[in-house]
């Protein structure tokens, strides 16, 4: 009996003073933990690099639910373009939107300027912000301008546009010119001021250049020689224009081609009786190459007729856009829109032309 309390003695000093004895699954389990933390300290003497430490683990998930928060939010971002590696430690190429702001380009490739003409019947300050309003409204880059009815030539800055114009020396009579966005006005390689008749600017583009031609042709009770004039002055100009150019030349014709088909000149839906000015302006077209691109475009006959009398009883078409044959494919539409006033008895007339304008940088 004295044996048995002794080896009790002996059981219960010994583990007061060496701690509990563990079974040979818990030895087991240990010696593979020392194995373990030995292999780690010896890749940490090799390479010299700690890993990452991990997150303190409980039972049931994160210890801290904010770097499985953070870990969310990486999840769900979009890749990064730039500086990106690939599994071969290959820098991936930048992938980014075209951003048109880096190039020369004034308006994006595919986009059409939209060009046009307008017979205002003269033109007061207040008149000229309505008629800018207009051109924001309906999008219009460029708009000719006929019966400006100011005096002397120049050009002037309004706001967020510009103003090419030329007048009469003496009389506010006659008068064209050219409203444009002052981002459009950055590709002008050059402006003409003919005369109160006629004024022309050239564009640098791609993939030409463009010369559009603003006119306002005498009336037809206007004299011969005065009719003649306008016309040479026309011709003139045209010839000294860049033959590789594509050239347009728009206004108030005072004409009427009539609805009659006449070889590549005249299309299909013209509309009206051809008059003696009519006539003129064919004669003009063909022996320059150009085209009456009004009357290639099927339109309700409302985008038609450009001028209403004052009683309303007579609707006529003598607003034309004439373009070179050889470029016919870049101007897309043309037709008017009756919604835009300015106090005139002419409607606007406006045309998409497919032409990407450049700009002109500044020789350093």
């Amino acid at each position: 009996m004295e044996d048995v309390l002794d080896l009790g003695e002996e059981r219960r000093r010994g583990s007061a003073t060496s701690g509990p004895k563990m079974g040979r699954r818990a030895q087991l389990e240990s010696a593979q933990t020392e194995n373990q933390l030995s292999g780690k300290n010896s890749s940490l003497t090799l390479t010299g690099e700690a890993p990452p430490p991990k997150p303190p683990r409980r039972q049931g998930g994160w210890a801290d639910d904010s770097v499985k928060a953070s870990n969310a939010v990486l999840e769900d971002e979009p890749p990064r373009l730039e500086g990106t590696q690939n599994t071969t430690g290959e820098e991936l190429p930048t992938q980014s939107r075209p951003n048109f702001n880096d190039t020369d380009e004034v308006k994006p490739p595919g986009y059409p300027l939209i060009i046009g003409t307008w017979n205002v019947r003269s033109m007061s300050d207040g008149k000229l912000e309505v008629v800018k309003n207009e051109m924001e409204r309906v999008g219009i880059d460029i708009l000719g301008i006929s019966e400006l009815e100011w005096t002397g030539t120049g050009r002037l800055v309004s706001k967020n546009h510009m103003v090419y114009y030329a007048g009469n020396d003496k009389l506010k009579k006659n008068g064209v010119a050219f409203i444009m966005k002052r981002s459009i006005s950055k590709c002008l390689l050059r402006y003409n001021t003919v005369s109160d008749r006629l004024i022309s600017i050239r564009l640098r583009g791609k993939p030409v250049n463009t010369t559009i031609i603003q006119i306002y042709a005498p009336t037809t009770n206007a004299k011969d020689e005065e009719i003649e004039e306008f016309y040479t002055m026309l011709q003139s100009e045209i010839d000294h224009t860049c033959k590789k150019d594509a050239l347009i030349i728009t206004g108030d014709w005072n004409a009427q081609v009539g609805s009659i088909e006449e070889g590549p000149v005249v299309g299909k839906f013209g509309l009206g009786d051809r008059n003696d000015a009519g006539e003129r302006l064919i004669e003009f077209c063909k022996t320059n190459d150009l085209y009456i691109a009004n009357t290639f475009f099927q339109q309700h006959k409302r985008r038609l007729y450009t001028w209403t009398s004052l009683d309303g009883l007579h609707r006529e078409q003598i607003d034309y856009f004439c373009g070179k044959t050889r470029w016919r494919c870049l101007l897309t539409s043309v037709k008017t829109k009756p919604g835009a006033s300015c106090g005139t008895d002419h409607r606007l007339l406006v045309c998409k032309f497919k032409v990407n304008l450049k700009k002109i940088r500044a020789s350093p």
